[in-house]
């Protein structure tokens, strides 16, 4: 099964953990893709949250979230770009048959600015699959950092969900969103109150009365419009389980329904 994979930065923050996930992504790469045929390596999107954070905090740069995207300056977004570039080679190397690549190799997502408010915060305007088609073609995972080019080739922060919610609705495959939750809660508060489905009009209630809320927002949003652009699923999982992707296409986590 071709899927596009959304690793959050929340989700890779452990060492161990980490390299569990990252075995179980290279498995899952290695799967028998059934008679004759050679399997298609997932597409992995990446974010990178906690590293980011970091980094602004040690170059004395503010930053905040609104609605769960963050607020990014220009110079903010010269240590994003550095930060991310860095962990998709790293996380490359973690996986095993892998390519770290962002929007600067084949201009493969461009993206306009979303609000002037949000500084160097873009909405993804068009993603090229060609060279993430090339690399999985050679048996490579392509690993994207959730970043995109403007018009004019400058850098624009991209939140990780709708990055990967645009690159499964280009390919038209399933995307899964691993966290670090276990799905999306119907009580934020209870860990046991797993949804296991959750249509369209569900989830925008849960938007609006603030049972979504914070960075589950652009996950859920991400996964409608990835069903809307042509992706046959989305499935929000745990991405501290080294087994999630496969527990979410077993049924696993929470999925997403167009309707």
């Amino acid at each position: 099964m071709s899927i596009v994979i959304k690793y959050g930065g929340n989700a890779m923050t452990d060492p161990a953990t980490r390299r569990a996930v990252a075995a179980g992504l290279r498995n899952l790469a290695n799967q028998d893709g059934g008679g004759a045929r050679r399997p298609v390596p997932p597409v992995v999107v990446h974010g990178g949250g906690p590293y980011i954070q970091a980094a602004l905090d040690e170059a004395g740069l503010e930053h905040r979230f609104e609605r769960g995207l963050r607020v990014t300056s220009p110079e903010s977004v010269v240590v994003i770009e550095r930060v991310l570039t860095m962990l998709s080679k790293e996380l490359a190397f973690e996986i095993g048959p892998a390519v770290g690549i962002t929007a600067r190799d084949a201009r493969c997502m461009t993206a306009e600015v979303r609000d002037p408010v949000l500084g160097r915060v873009g909405r993804v305007t068009n993603v090229d699959p060609s060279v993430l088609s090339a690399l999985r073609g050679a048996g490579l995972v392509p690993v994207l950092a959730c970043l995109a080019l403007d018009a004019a080739g400058g850098a624009l922060n991209v939140n990780g969900d709708e990055a990967a919610g645009a690159v499964a609705g280009a390919l038209g495959e399933g995307v899964v969103f691993l966290t670090n939750v276990p799905g999306v809660l119907d009580d934020p508060a209870a860990p046991d109150s797993l949804l296991s489905s959750l249509t369209r009009s569900e989830a925008l209630q849960r938007i609006a009365d603030g049972r979504i809320a914070g960075g589950m927002i652009p996950k859920v949003e991400a996964a409608l419009d990835a069903l809307a652009m042509g992706a046959p699923f989305a499935v929000v999982a745990d991405g501290r389980d080294p087994h999630g992707v496969e527990r979410a296409l077993a049924g696993g986590g929470t999925r997403i329904l167009g309707s």
